[in-house]
């Protein structure tokens, strides 16, 4: 029955639980032998909670905390895993970072009250890198965390940890956070899905940087309807959060059942070579987006232009992290991992005319893809630039032959994205000669969501690459490319 569980999607898990035919109780009895069986390889939920989360499972059972019982997004019980950026009340929270590794907070973050009101019970905290900077999951408080398809490669970050144990059945539903492509990017190498929502969709709690669209929460899952499911249960206005609006009349959860109608596509595999990404990938995508048209959908190769986008999103980050870490950075620098000093000092270095360039250049990007948007419906890409590489690299330094100067710079694909605050949904796509897991990103108009969504779903049946999960962590070798 255990083994029965963990297969089990979060929708059907939730309707059974709905049902009466199982309880939180069974949910959490299988989660955890499925840790104990498949956690050392991977290093994914390296903290555990499982005495209030059967606390909480009980209260549940015994009929309290269901005031949300029947809202879209209610999860019913079911056991949901938190990034480690997130405060959950009570729970060692680290943020991957050893100035905080012995942090337990009192008081849970808004979105994870939000998700506990929901029904969800909080089981564990995923691995993520320190303060989550970065595309490969490692720090110095919990280590590394390895990609499921082949434990020598990375899993991706900065969400890596929610990633793979979505893949591996020690999740249903993994919480995250994006800045970059922080849950696309691991959604994309482990094959899983992830989507970004648009700033403003769900609470970021108050955030020091209170108005900027750059980081936002999110969900991640293994397949489309469980990834609508969970955006539900996290979508809506949050007092603490300035930036949030109301949740749809229609739930995420209805648009992804309604097949969309017909939809003119544009695909890009690098933006006419603007962006680096590696042949084979390329060629995969190019073949497999082609399954839209056997759903009576138009595909065409457009694009909008990207302009400068790796700068842009390099200064404005740098000013996030300065508003983040300038503090940590005069009291705990030799705490801090090298690319969180380079990335912060890259403000410090910086004057106010270039920030105010940035802040030019990314309302002209918007301004393009508005436009672009007023031709296609959705614009689709590849979902990174690369496969998997070497867990022990701390990012990759080569991409198509281009060699990169710094640790975000292969990221302009979901960077790009980022900047024009449109929600961009990363689903799995196909298999390497290696093995290694490829996928699509699928980017909608800002407040998309329903549509990115509702394709991914349509294109998910078609593939059928959800029902690969789980998997047993497999082991191997690097490939020569990694």
């Amino acid at each position: 029955m255990s083994e029965d569980l963990i297969r089990l999607s979060a929708t059907e898990a939730v309707a059974r639980l709905e049902k009466g035919e199982i309880s939180p109780l069974d949910l959490l009895d299988a989660v955890e032998k499925r840790i104990a069986a498949v956690e050392a390889p991977v290093n994914a939920l390296p903290t555990l909670c499982f005495d209030r989360a059967r606390t909480h499972a009980r209260a549940l059972m015994s009929g309290q905390r269901r005031e949300a019982a029947g809202e879209a997004g209610w999860l019913a019980g079911l056991p949901v895993a938190i990034k480690d950026l997130t405060d959950v009340a009570g729970v060692r929270t680290t943020y991957g970072s050893p100035i905080f590794a012995n942090h337990v907070p009192a008081k849970s973050h808004p979105l994870v009250e939000r998700i506990e009101r929901k029904g969800g019970v909080v089981y564990a905290k995923s691995n993520t890198p320190e303060f989550g900077a970065g595309g490969n999951t490692f720090n110095e408080v919990f280590g590394r965390t390895r990609n499921p398809w082949n434990t020598s490669l990375t899993c991706g970050g900065s969400t890596g940890g929610g990633a793979t144990a979505l893949a591996v059945g020690t999740a249903w539903l993994a919480h995250g956070s994006d800045h970059g492509g922080s849950l696309r990017g691991p959604a994309t190498l482990c094959s899983v899905v992830g989507i970004r929502p648009s700033p403003g969709r769900v609470t970021r709690g108050t955030p020091n940087n209170l108005w900027s669209p750059l980081s936002v929460q999110g969900p991640m899952a293994r397949n489309v309807p469980d990834l609508a499911l969970f955006l539900d249960a996290m979508a809506g206005l949050c007092r603490h959060d300035p930036m949030t609006f109301d949740a749809p009349a229609q739930s995420f959860a209805q648009a992804v059942a309604a097949p969309p109608r017909k939809l003119r596509i544009a695909f890009t595999a690098n933006y006419g070579g603007r962006v680096p990404v590696d042949r084979e990938t390329r060629e995969i995508c190019a073949r497999e987006v082609r399954k839209f048209e056997a759903a009576g959908h138009i595909v065409e190769e457009a694009f909008p232009e990207l302009g400068p986008a790796e700068e842009t999103f390099l200064a404005l980050r740098s000013q996030h992290f300065l508003v983040d870490r300038e503090l940590q950075m005069q009291t705990h620098r030799d705490q801090l991992k090298p690319d969180i000093i380079w990335n912060t000092e890259q403000a410090l270095q910086g004057t106010p005319s270039r920030l105010a360039w940035a802040d030019r250049e990314r309302a002209a990007l918007h301004r393009r893809f508005v436009a672009f948007f007023e031709t296609y419906d959705i614009l689709v890409t590849p979902g990174a630039p690369t496969p998997a590489w070497d867990v022990m690299l701390r990012a990759r330094d080569m991409i198509d032959g281009e060699k990169l100067t710094n640790y975000i710079a292969g990221g302009t694909l979901t960077s790009a994205i980022t900047l024009t605050s449109c929600p961009a949904v990363s689903l799995p796509c196909g298999f390497d000669r290696f093995g290694r897991p490829i996928g699509l990103q699928i980017i909608a108009p800002t407040r998309g969501e329903a549509l990115a969504l509702a394709a991914a779903g349509q294109f998910e049946q078609v593939s059928g690459l959800d029902r690969l999960l789980p998997i047993d962590p497999r082991p191997g070798t690097v490939p020569p490319d990694a």
